[in-house]
């Protein structure tokens, strides 16, 4: 029987939700909206790509995992939808950013069903290690941004690393090939990559600088690794300044061992071997899936903690 619980969980957005939710760390901000669009496309196409596999999986709970599976994955998408649809009432030509990163996963259903299953699987292992260093700082990265929105990253972080071994477990049962999912990494991450740099030009092309408060520069792969290295290096401000780089850095709260921590876990994530079930976990999950059983509004995480 799986572990998995469905949370059935409605979040409330309007027009009200700045774009800029997060205006002390405007760099993870806009890194963070970006992922709110990826979701909306790559659960979908999880979705779609596990209900094609569930007919060739024979062992009964690995059936009730894959199930489970989605439907987390399907609650995710819909809370992410709303978010980006009250993004998209006030910045209407954004809905072309939406669109084209939708588009983009749907093209990948024409790829054969085992690529489906790597690429679900490869990303879905990347999760834990990348969410247990933004959640382990939870305090700086999301709790004194707006409250709705940190909340919807909070409630989906916390249920990938919850969920961090089923993508595995149906590609296994599927495909059974590790050594495929290892050598479809770097097709899998093109794309990947793709998609969330188009995301951030679109968020440069559709949505005023002043609302934006950061750009594709800071936030696209080549810039955070730029970010995070200029600013961790010894040198004056004035000199940080001359390269372009401004305080904070995405990752700013994570130290230098926490960082190179996360590169070396980012790398075992992709080889045969990779099981994430021994991946260490940000302790701020059971806090939250305490609040949750507790009854705390985990709409409004950090209201509903205070109250509390």
């Amino acid at each position: 029987m799986t572990d998995l619980q469905i949370r059935k969980i409605d979040f409330g957005f309007d027009e009200t939700v700045p774009f800029q939710w997060l205006p002390s760390h405007p760099k993870f901000g806009l890194m963070a909206n970006a992922i709110s669009i990826m979701a909306i496309a790559f659960e979908k196409f999880i979705v779609a790509s596990t209900r094609r596999a569930m007919p060739l999986i024979k062992d009964p709970a690995v059936a009730e995992e894959a199930e489970a599976f989605l439907r987390q994955e399907a609650q995710h998408a819909k809370n992410h939808r709303k978010h980006i649809a009250a993004l998209v009432r006030q910045y209407p030509s954004l809905q072309k950013t939406v669109d084209a990163a939708i588009a983009s996963f749907d093209r990948l259903l024409e790829e054969p069903l085992e690529f489906q299953l790597a690429y679900t699987a490869d990303l879905e292992a990347t999760f834990t290690p990348i969410f247990k260093v933004m959640l382990d700082h939870q305090d700086v990265l999301f709790a004194p941004g707006d409250d709705r929105v940190a909340s919807l990253f909070l409630w989906h972080f916390v249920e990938e690393v919850e969920h961090r071994s089923s993508a595995l477990i149906i590609f296994d049962a599927v495909v059974g090939n590790r050594w495929y999912r290892t050598r479809a990494t770097r097709k899998v991450f093109s794309h990947v990559m793709k998609v969330y740099r188009e995301i951030l030009a679109g968020f440069d092309e559709h949505v005023p600088a002043a609302d934006r408060q950061a750009e594709y520069r800071h936030a696209s792969p080549d810039g955070v690794r730029r970010e995070e290295v200029v600013a961790r290096l010894p040198m004056p401000m004035s000199w940080r300044h001359r390269f372009g780089i401004f305080p904070p850095s995405p990752f700013a709260p994570a130290s230098n061992f926490e960082m190179l921590t996360l590169a070396y876990r980012l790398i075992r994530s992709q080889v045969p071997h990779h099981r994430p079930q021994k991946e260490p976990l940000p302790a701020f999950a059971d806090i939250w899936f305490e609040s949750y059983e507790r009854g705390h509004d985990v709409t409004r995480y950090y209201s509903s903690s205070k109250a509390g």
